[in-house]
């Protein structure tokens, strides 16, 4: 199955089941009474943890992802800061300085954590704190130009990863096949979009009017930006499913401890995507009314 965060891609993560025609049968070993009530006894005792066992847990999984959104929380107030400072009378806007530091770094610190051989958490670390800044200074550059707009977001995204989330839990919603190959088409699409759109505006290419370029465009009097930020946020709620997914099935694998850091990894890939498509389409609302 194509994933949507090739970090994932690795043995820890992948489904013991989708080996073809290299995965062979063995059948169990035998078991005596006395090895059998050994086990008895194990699977009645309590579970052990992550520490106990080096390998990943859900609990675990869910420690590591909190520390990372705690860093990036502090370098996004960092962001914030550092953006609004220069803010005066003769310098009314704030700096992009924040946002484009930590967009740059973050990007390749992503790119180095998804491409690894072997996870490296200072890596993953390094980039929370700088997509921290990014975050922070995306957020005071729209808190400028809408006041309140950040909190809208924040709530807007916290209900799309709450549900989300539900949905896995009880069982109503799982990763297909079919639908992560429509994922995956409709992801290329996107960026080919966006870097189209980014394309035009450096250019100040006359097609790409508006504040948002090409998503600033109307379609039946809608902003374009409206509906393909619906597609995006649908694509980033299904991206998530993807990622507990893969959680899931390298707790079921085993994997190491240290996988635990990647699955932390690829939520907040998808969080800070989600977070960012919203706050787009809530500029793009407030800025058509």
């Amino acid at each position: 199955m194509a994933l949507n965060n090739p970090a994932f891609n690795t043995p820890a993560f992948q489904d013991p089941r989708a080996g073809g025609a290299n995965t062979r049968y063995s059948p169990p070993p035998a078991v005596d009474p006395a090895a059998a009530a050994t086990i008895e006894g194990a699977y009645a005792a309590p579970s052990a943890s992550a520490v106990e066992t080096g390998r990943m847990t859900v609990e675990d999984t869910v420690m590591k992802t909190l520390a990372l959104f705690g860093i990036l929380v502090v370098t996004a107030v960092v962001g914030w800061v550092w953006s609004m400072a220069g803010v005066s009378v003769a310098n009314p806007n704030p700096s992009a300085a924040p946002m484009i530091v930590g967009g740059l770094v973050g990007f390749v610190l992503a790119m180095v954590a998804t491409f690894k051989k072997k996870p490296s958490v200072p890596v993953i670390i390094a980039y929370a704190a700088f997509e921290g800044l990014f975050v922070g200074g995306i957020s005071a550059f729209f808190e400028f130009m809408f006041p309140g707009i950040v909190l809208q977001a924040t709530l807007a995204t916290l209900s799309v990863v709450g549900v989300t989330l539900a949905l896995f839990a009880s069982g109503k919603i799982r990763a297909s096949a079919r639908a992560t190959k429509i994922f995956m088409i409709a992801m290329v699409g996107y960026l080919v979009f966006a870097l189209l759109n980014l394309g035009l505006m450096l250019f100040n290419a006359p097609i790409a009017g508006g504040a948002f370029g090409l998503y600033s465009m109307k379609v039946a009097g809608i902003p374009l930006g409206l509906i393909i930020g619906v597609l995006v946020v649908i694509m980033a709620a299904y991206s998530l499913v993807l990622d507990f997914d893969q959680i899931q099935r390298g707790v079921r694998n085993g994997a190491a401890r240290v996988y635990g850091w990647v699955g932390a990894f690829g939520i907040m890939v998808t969080v800070v995507w989600l977070y960012v498509e919203i706050l787009r389409m809530i500029a793009i609302l407030r800025g058509n009314n």
